[in-house]
Order: C-alpha cells, then sequence, then structure tokens
C-alpha cells in the first residue's frame, strides 16, 4: 500500500480521468504487486491452472461442499487458500469478489482485454474451491506445529537480529523445525541479508583509531597558539 501512494503521488500528473481514480489506483497496486511476486518467482501461473483444470476435466471429480464453506467462512484458512493462488487469478477474484470492482475495470487495473479478465475471474473462483477443499491435507501437513506460518515469518526478522524473548525465540525454532513450509523462505532471507551485508566497503569505514587522532588534530587546529606573532598593523 505504501508502494503504491508513494508511485500515485510520483505519477499524479498522469491521472488523465479515462477511469475513476480508484480504478487507476487499483492499477498501480495491481503492477506494484505484479513486480514484487516476480521478484519472489512465483510459480508459473498456467502449471498451476493445469493441474487444477485437470481435476476438474474428470468427471468423477467432486469436493465436500460442506469443507469449502467451513474453511471458506474461518478467515485464516480463506487467506491461505487465496495465498495458494497465482497472483493473475488472485488479483481478479480479489478485486471482483472483495473490491467489488467490475470486470471490464479489472480488464482495465490489469491492462488486458475483456474476455482475458472474465477468464481470469473464472479460473481463479475454480483455483479458490480447490485451495479450500484441500486445505485438510496442509493442515495434516503442518499438524503439531508451534505457530501459525504468518506469526512465525513476521518474527523471523526480529529473530536474525536477536531481538526476540527467549519463549518467542524457542516457539519460532520448534515452527521452523517442523513446518514444511517456512524453512525455505527463512534460508532465503538468511542469504540475502548476508549478500546485502557484503556490499558494505570496507574501506570506506575509517578505523577507530585513526578516528581519534583525527579528532585530536582538529582541536588543537582550534586551539589559540602561544608563540604565533602578533598581527601585523593594518597600513591605512
Amino acid at each position: 500500500m505504501q508502494t503504491t501512494m508513494v508511485r500515485a503521488l510520483e505519477r499524479l500528473d498522469t491521472f488523465r480521468g479515462e477511469s475513476g481514480l480508484a480504478t487507476w489506483l487499483h492499477r498501480i497496486l495491481h503492477n506494484a504487486f505484479v513486480d514484487h511476486v516476480r521478484r519472489t518467482r512465483e510459480a508459473p501461473a498456467e502449471d498451476v491452472w493445469e493441474m487444477v483444470e485437470g481435476r476438474w476435466r474428470d468427471d468423477a471429480y467432486t469436493l465436500d461442499p460442506a469443507t469449502v464453506a467451513a474453511r471458506a467462512s474461518t478467515v485464516q484458512d480463506l487467506r491461505d487458500a487465496l495465498l495458494r493462488l497465482p497472483m493473475m487469478y488472485r488479483s481478479a477474484v480479489v478485486l471482483h469478489d472483495m473490491e467489488g470492482l467490475t470486470v471490464p475495470q479489472i480488464a482495465r487495473v490489469q491492462e488486458i482485454g475483456l474476455s482475458a479478465a472474465k477468464q481470469r475471474l473464472h479460473r481463479g473462483r475454480i483455483m479458490l474451491v480447490s485451495a479450500l477443499a484441500s486445505g485438510a491435507e496442509r493442515r495434516a501437513a503442518t499438524r503439531g506445529v508451534p505457530m501459525n506460518c504468518w506469526d512465525a515469518r513476521t518474527q523471523v526478522s526480529d529473530y536474525l537480529d536477536d531481538e526476540l524473548g527467549d519463549r518467542d525465540r524457542q516457539l519460532l525454532e520448534q515452527h521452523l523445525e517442523h513446518c514444511p513450509t517456512c524453512p525455505p523462505l527463512y534460508s532465503a532471507l538468511v542469504a540475502s541479508r548476508d549478500a546485502v551485508t557484503r556490499l558494505r566497503d570496507a574501506d570506506t569505514v575509517i578505523p577507530r583509531s585513526l578516528a581519534d587522532r583525527l579528532e585530536r588534530l582538529r582541536q588543537e587546529s582550534r586551539r589559540p597558539k602561544e608563540d604565533a606573532p602578533p598581527p601585523a598593523p593594518r597600513v591605512i
């Protein structure tokens, strides 16, 4: 959201009123989200869709609607399912079903044709149902793992900086030991932090001894000298 507002303020002169202000802001938000997903190298959307479509094409495939409805009514389970949708389909579902945008507005936000926007919404809803239905499998994989993934991931930065209390540190370490999805994310955070740290140019860091010497010289230069000759008289 912060990135969206910064970009909007920087590009305010490009808003021509051809669409509503909300649509324009949603387009900026969508593009910022696309940039973020590309950096995190999300799994190709078409690969995920082909897998889900294969199930739905099977006449014998079905699911328990009560399970889907129950998980959809739980905010944590619903968010978990949404996060497993590829970005382009997740965005269409959120913009339409949560934000109330029409399909033509979604097409303008995502800068695609009307038929493509309809297809993304259709596929996104199918993927969401399948993700909700398979929630039991994911729950089984994380059964007995301390903390939920979101709480663990919000504390990883403090953990890296050694700012967690003993109990929180212990819970997070237990989570990372047993969770099937969080350890790779933690490893990536450690690797990226270490890589940034290595960018530090040691030559630009003045040693403490040299800094102290320079400070003494600076102070001595300000001190009046007793043996200095008197100033020359001014000639009028």
